[in-house]
């Protein structure tokens, strides 16, 4: 193989019979992360990309330097009040992780403080910095406080792989107990007075299935529960008022919850309502009372009210709305703040009586774009809302919300360095035609100068109903500020219309997502703000640019898809892989079922490849990815190198990391930087 040649990848075929149909599978093999010709394969894909790239390490650095000196690297998070304690974190030049810090709370209002300043009394809980040590990855999968401040449960991660180690930290002494639990997943939960310490454990199929209960100071921890349906991931949690245990078994579709005292953390926990298909709901304590957020009967969801002594009894409290979806309430002492989304925006509705509708009112916004959540917001007896807001040409911001006063008051603005100006930038809605005739709602923004039409990239998701707001990015402004237009295509499948637009993109309608992202790219185009067209989109959404790119491959001048589903027929149809029973209520069951194995295969980017033209394609994924697998990007490479026209097909592969890429910030702003340097060339091509 010459120097300047890609790697060819060797063919084996593997025949796979399903329903009648036979498939060649020549990439298979890869599938096998322990055989060294899978890993010499990788590196030889490493070296061929490094080669292919190295005109761009001046660009890259440069990029680099830009995310670097826009970001104030000597920072500190706004104080969070709990108990007796104000919590944040510090970060600090040159150091990869933050560190979690608290200082004792001697005024109802936050400290003032500076980046470089020591508070009196300033605590060190966690130096993610001194965790990581020597090590390529790190990462922090569960930090708790217990209930009266003293003891701290956290977990971490040396792989990326998601399968973290349980410690426990007394914060009297600064000890690390000699409790140490291996293989636990993220989140858990304290018992009121802080001697037991909830955990879940996954199966083979990466599954959240068991629930445990850790007595500190013992060795041998109690199964609380275990869910035995494939398809339902389990968590437990502490509610808000720290009186009751919450463990929910849940589907993409369904939900089952118990609750238990949570000053008897040996005690039975109480079933809510029993599991009903179709039926998901969440609960929250309100004092007296239990809220309960669900969508029987209610697509958009609705709220309603539950005893304590009978919780599956429920009462109306906020009706269904055709063009509301609730996604959270937030219960306190006195009044409770409801999470929703209408016209493709987040907002915030408030109840100064929780116990009735009398007197709410929503929070209003000046921007025409924006994403607002609640944030922060640990104590249960307050008069102020912790919120975070951002838009497109707006840093993240976080506000405290005055119930009495009604007064926003700005506690923190993420500093952009080097002469940043929110006015030199705007943003815009636009609006696609859908094959079908629905309305795409396409976030804009760009710089006042920069004249149309403009090279552009279009972000999309559009699974899970996970919805991708107008939100605010550092990185994003070395495109904007080399003449770029950004854009976000909300297409089906995401959330962002509501419960419905998430239904129109699932199952056997998934095929909305890919063409609305195809309509979104065709009216930049025809209505004059894009020439070269950049796609960009990851996990799910690597699967949408895999799509659209056998769908449309002349509409795009370059693709970055990043730990890319591409693979997605064979991950569904082999239930032993991570998530794949869980996944078929999202995307069907192909094993099963004739019909969905049909609609799969028509859309699975792998099985789709031909010999057109394609785009140049930069696909990038992680050997340790648990929740997307390296050789999905690896096979669709290969198989795009060998059948279709156009190209180059380049694939990175993080060798020691997991979903997320590399686990240091200033690690994570180079592999951006190398992103968009890839980028930049092809729309400016």
């Amino acid at each position: 193989m010459s120097s300047n040649m890609p790697p060819v990848a060797k063919k084996v075929p593997t025949e796979r019979i399903h329903h009648g149909d036979t498939v060649i599978d020549e990439y298979a093999w890869l599938t096998n992360k322990e055989d060294p010709d899978t890993v010499t394969y990788l590196e030889a894909e490493n070296a061929y990309l490094k080669q292919e790239t190295a005109h761009l390490e001046e660009l890259q650095e440069k990029v680099f330097q830009e995310i670097k000196g826009r970001t104030q690297e000597t920072d500190l998070s706004v104080p969070s009040r709990k108990g007796k304690w104000w919590y944040f974190t510090r970060t600090q030049e040159g150091k990869q992780y933050a560190i979690s810090i608290r200082v004792p709370a001697t005024d109802e209002q936050p400290p003032v403080v500076t980046p470089e300043a020591i508070l009196p009394g300033e605590q060190v809980l966690l130096d993610g910095n001194e965790l990581a040590g020597d090590s390529a990855f790190f990462s922090i999968g569960t930090s708790a406080v217990s209930p009266d401040g003293t003891m701290l449960a956290y977990s971490t991660d040396y792989k990326g792989d998601e399968r973290f180690t349980l410690r426990f930290k007394n914060l009297e002494t600064g000890e690390i107990l000699e409790d140490e639990i291996e293989g636990i997943f993220y989140g858990g939960a304290w018992s009121a007075d802080g001697s037991t310490f909830f955990y879940t454990r996954v199966d083979d199929a990466w599954r959240p299935f068991q629930v445990y209960r850790h007595t500190l100071g013992t060795s041998e921890d109690t199964l609380v529960y275990q869910e035995d349906d494939e398809r339902f991931w389990v968590g437990i949690g502490l509610t808000r008022s720290e009186k009751y245990l919450v463990l929910g078994a849940g589907s993409k579709i369904t939900s089952e919850i118990r609750i238990l005292d949570a000053t008897d953390p040996t005690g039975e926990f109480a079933m809510v309502r029993p599991r009903t298909t179709g039926v998901e709901y969440g609960v929250e304590h309100a004092g007296g009372f239990f809220y309960i957020l669900h969508n029987e009967n209610a697509e958009n969801f609705e709220l309603a009210t539950a005893p304590l002594d009978d919780p599956a009894t429920w009462t109306p409290f906020i009706a269904h709305s055709d063009d509301t979806r609730l996604l959270e309430i937030d219960a306190f002492e006195s009044h409770a703040v409801v999470h929703f989304r209408r016209n493709g925006l987040t907002g915030l509705r408030i109840f100064p009586d929780k116990e009735s509708q009398e007197g709410a009112y929503e929070i209003e916004f000046p921007e025409p774009l924006y994403d607002v959540s609640p944030a922060g917001n640990p104590e249960f007896d307050t008069n102020r809302l912790r919120l975070a807001y951002t838009s497109m040409i707006t840093p993240p911001s976080v506000y405290d919300y005055d119930l009495g006063t009604h007064e926003l008051i700005l506690l923190k603005q993420r500093a952009v360095l080097g002469g940043y100006d929110p006015a030199d930038y705007e943003q815009f809605r636009e609006w696609a035609t859908a094959e079908d005739g629905t309305k795409v709602p396409i976030s804009i923004v760009k710089r006042k100068d920069t004249a149309r039409p403009a090279p552009t990239v279009l972000y999309g998701y559009g699974s899970y109903e996970t919805s991708i707001d107008p939100g605010f990015s550092v990185p994003r402004l070395s495109l904007l500020d080399r003449g770029f237009v950004f854009a976000i295509a909300h297409v089906r499948g995401g959330g962002e219309m509501g419960r419905r637009w998430y239904e129109e993109g699932k199952l056997t309608r998934k095929r909305n997502t890919f063409t609305d992202f195809v309509a979104a790219a065709r009216h930049l185009k025809s209505s004059g703000w894009s020439t070269n067209l950049v796609a960009r989109g990851g996990s799910a959404g690597g699967l949408l640019m895999g799509a659209v790119t056998n769908l449309a491959p002349e509409d795009f001048a370059g693709v970055v898809a990043e730990v890319p589903f591409v693979d997605a027929l064979n991950t569904i149809l082999d239930p032993s892989l991570p998530l794949t029973v869980i996944e078929w209520d999202e995307w069907g069951d192909p094993l099963h079922n004739a019909d969905v194995y049909a609609y799969m295969k028509s859309y699975t980017p792998y099985e789709n490849v031909d010999g057109r033209p394609y785009p140049p394609i930069l696909a990038i994924t992680s050997l340790n990815d648990t929740r997307v697998l390296f050789h999905e990007p690896a096979k669709w490479i290969a198989r795009l190198r060998a059948t279709a026209g156009g190209g180059p097909f380049l694939l990175k592969t993080e060798m020691g990391a997991g979903h997320g890429g590399r686990s240091g910030r200033y690690d994570a702003w180079r592999e951006e930087a190398f992103a968009l340097s890839w980028i930049i060339e092809r729309g400016t091509a």
